[in-house]
């Protein structure tokens, strides 16, 4: 049927999904109502070219932050910014510094590698762990002279310290020409040193020994914190096999452009974002979507990349350019989760810069205020500094936020909802209250024939195909809804003839010589089936009257349905004590049905404006996510707390939003909101696990009850929990 929109309901077409590629100019909303208080809060835009690398060697959090700083050191730089979930360190500058970048780094004591280089092989465990095993070997060897020969055994320990101490010294030195002066490897270089100095040789190595230790598994619970991103760099195979002129070539993926056709055999992945021209196909989605279930596709139907062919060999057109897929997107917004800090963490991170300088002067008062004024012994001390210089390095609390949110966001995509930095995951964790668009997002955004009633000398069927006929070749939604009706009894449709839209009272055509009308209920007077009509109508069905040569023939209603899991997604909201309401353009009949339906307050006839006017009130009262699919939801997701565009959205919406359910899947909701609360109290335990270490080992120190080699346990221990506490997020049901 052709009339006009504001005959029938508003059901917005959806685009496919698509999420905005990072660009040179972040930009961060603020969470504040009134503005943010930190200009940290949203970064500046920064013009220039963008540059990117792969950085090898880095073990943590603050391996990223040493990276930033050489790169910072570079004249001409505009910005920096070091992606340590996906190794990367991308610089916007005026000019082509890439040189002196690479440089930089490289003296700072890591590699780079150009972003499309091939990944480098993984080294193999002995030759990675050779420093520590030669350094335990020395040990073993030193205090076996020591039982032997007490001069011999020193000197062994010395020899074995200044060893194990040189490529640590060495990077402290480079490090604190690129700007981080208070490194770990400064720290302990200082110990060790003072140490040997004071004479407590064994320890001095014994710290070294610990602290390789204390590396090697900060590494590995590093690389485990970045295994869920890593699994999803894997989904896109390597290489593809390409057909052109009836020959089939395998070539790199990086090579496909649009409009390429490939094979993908049963059980293989897609390495771009495709179409199907195969004529029919199941595709398993699971790694992007979560969705457990095959997803059948027909010929002409977008397939992302990463999924997987079920059950036959297919054939596809490339639809994405290089690094534009599903995929690429998706690791897009997890790099720029750290763009989009959570304030916890922008405060952590300037705490600790503070933090570092402060406990070093409290180290150096201790080991010179109780000899120079209360006539103390000077070698004990010494020692009592050089353990709180250990104690006070601050890895484990710089590492406890980024590692609990890197985690949660991992998480989060594994479950098919992306959420766009620690700033969303923080107020996402705050939402006591969501607001549903209606069509498109409680509704499937496609109606359906629910009704077919004959009222005059036909019977349903042909009442069906006659209706189907006319509408036939119209683009409406409701139009289509008919048609496909027909299709599905699999009804012969007579020709029909002259259609004619009519402004404003529907649409009318020719059949076998008869004039028959289509036309919405209210353009033509049905007063018999008024009664009908309004029942139908007041549990939010659309009713459409069909009419040959002025007489009834009969009333179709249509209804968009509820989504599958709406109901459930409802009731674990409400399970986590979060309130929902319908916000929607729709009639107060259809609005009410639905809400009837799911036990929802609704306010409907909103316009955007009022919308955004309704978003505001609410959020007043508590936290607020709008959810929703449309152009027309863009500007109340933005007045919202967050905004949470569903995947199958426009474009507008998911660029607007602070998150997306990529799946499409309700429930999605509640698990995220989950996911966010078990996140902070993820961050609150690990700042616990920091600090407290750290407390009681300064106390216990400070009376003498601990050494070198337990404040070097101490903070390679914190270290480890924190980054093990936040790998359970990873695990989480």
């Amino acid at each position: 049927m052709s009339s006009p929109e504001s005959d029938r309901h508003n059901i917005p077409k959806f685009s496919t999904l698509r999420f905005s590629p990072a660009t040179s100019e972040p930009q961060e909303t603020c969470c504040c109502d009134g503005g943010c208080a930190e200009s940290e809060a949203v970064p500046e835009a920064v013009s220039g070219t963008r540059f990117s690398w792969n950085v090898s060697g880095m073990d943590c959090a603050a391996c990223a932050r040493k990276v930033e700083n050489a790169a910072r050191q570079v004249h001409g730089v505009n910005n920096v910014q070091v992606l340590f979930s996906t190794e990367k360190l991308v610089v916007t500058a005026d000019t082509d510094i890439r040189p002196q970048i690479e440089k930089a780094v490289s003296a700072a004591g890591y590699t780079l590698r150009p972003e499309d280089a091939p990944q480098e092989e993984a080294q193999s465990a002995w030759r990675e762990n050779l420093p520590l095993i030669a350094l335990i070997v020395m040990m073993m060897l030193s205090w076996g002279l020591e039982q032997l020969n007490h001069p011999a055994g020193q000197l062994a320990f010395i020899a074995t310290t200044l060893i194990g101490l040189f490529p640590i010294a060495r990077q402290a030195l480079r490090l604190m020409k690129s700007g981080s002066w208070f490194a770990i490897e400064t720290l302990m270089s200082v110990a060790a040193l003072g140490a040997l100095f004071i004479g407590a040789t064994a320890e001095a190595a014994m710290v070294l020994l610990l602290f390789l230790i204390g590396e090697r598994l900060e590494g590995w619970a590093a690389s485990r914190a970045r295994k869920g991103v890593s699994a999803l760099m894997a989904l896109k195979p390597e290489t593809a096999v390409r057909l052109r002129n009836g020959e089939r070539e395998t070539v790199a993926q990086r090579d496909l452009r649009p409009g390429d056709v490939i094979e993908v055999a049963a059980g293989g992945r897609l390495p771009a974002d495709c179409t199907l021209l195969s004529t029919f196909a199941s595709f398993d989605e699971s790694a992007l979507t979560g969705e457990s279930v095959p997803v059948d596709r027909s010929a002409g139907e977008r397939v992302a990349a990463g999924a997987t062919s079920v059950d036959r060999l297919v054939k596809l057109t490339v639809v994405s350019e290089p690094g534009d897929s599903a995929i690429d997107r998706i690791l897009k917004l997890i790099e720029e989760a750290d763009e989009r800090r959570a304030p916890i963490e922008r405060f952590i991170d300037r705490f600790s810069r503070i933090y570092t300088p402060a406990i070093m002067l409290v180290a150096l008062l201790v080991a010179v205020v109780p000899p120079l004024f209360f006539t103390a012994a000077w070698l004990p001390w010494i020692y009592k500094g050089l353990t709180l210089l250990l104690i006070g390095c601050p890895c484990a609390l710089v590492i406890s936020t980024p590692a609990a949110i890197t985690s949660g966001l991992a998480a989060a995509a594994r479950r098919g909802a992306l959420i766009k930095g620690g700033a969303a995951l923080e107020q996402l964790g705050q939402v006591r209250q969501v607001a549903f668009d209606k069509t498109g997002t409680l509704t499937v955004g496609k109606p359906r024939v629910t009704s077919v009633i004959a009222t005059h000398d036909v019977d349903e069927n042909t009442l069906l195909a006659l209706t189907a006929a006319v509408e036939q070749g119209s683009s409406h939604p409701l139009a289509q809804a008919i048609v496909q009706e027909a299709q599905n009894r699999a009804l012969p449709l007579p020709v029909a003839t002259h259609q004619r839209a009519l402004a404003g009272s529907g649409i009318e055509a020719f059949v076998e010589g008869q004039r028959v009308l289509i036309c919405a209920a209210g353009k033509f007077a049905a007063v018999s089936y008024a009664d009908q009509i309004h029942q139908l109508e007041s549990k939010g069905q659309t009713v459409v009257l069909v009419v040959r040569d002025e007489t009834l023939l009969g009333i179709i209603a249509l209804q968009d349905t509820l989504r599958d899991d709406a109901r459930e997604a409802v009731e674990a909201l409400h399970q986590l004590g979060v309130q929902g309401i319908i916000l929607t353009g729709d009639n107060p009949r259809a609005a009410a049905a639905i809400a009837g339906e799911l036990g929802l307050e609704f306010r409907a006839g909103l316009l955007p404006e009022d919308k955004v006017a309704e978003v505001s009130a609410l959020n007043a009262k508590s936290p607020l996510a709008m959810v929703g699919d449309g152009i027309n939801d863009a500007p109340a997701m933005k007045a919202a707390t967050l905004g949470i565009a569903m995947g199958s959205g426009t474009d507008v919406a998911l660029e607007t939003a602070d998150a997306a359910l990529t799946g499409n899947r309700l429930t999605g909701l509640a698990q995220m909101i989950a996911l966010a609360r078990a996140t902070h109290a993820n961050i609150r335990q690990n700042i616990a696990i920091a600090l407290g270490l750290k407390g009681i080992f300064l106390v216990t120190t400070l009376l003498g009850m601990t050494g070198l080699w337990l404040a070097v346990l101490a903070d390679t221990g914190a270290t480890v929990l924190v980054t093990a506490n936040a790998l359970r997020l990873l695990q989480r049901k």
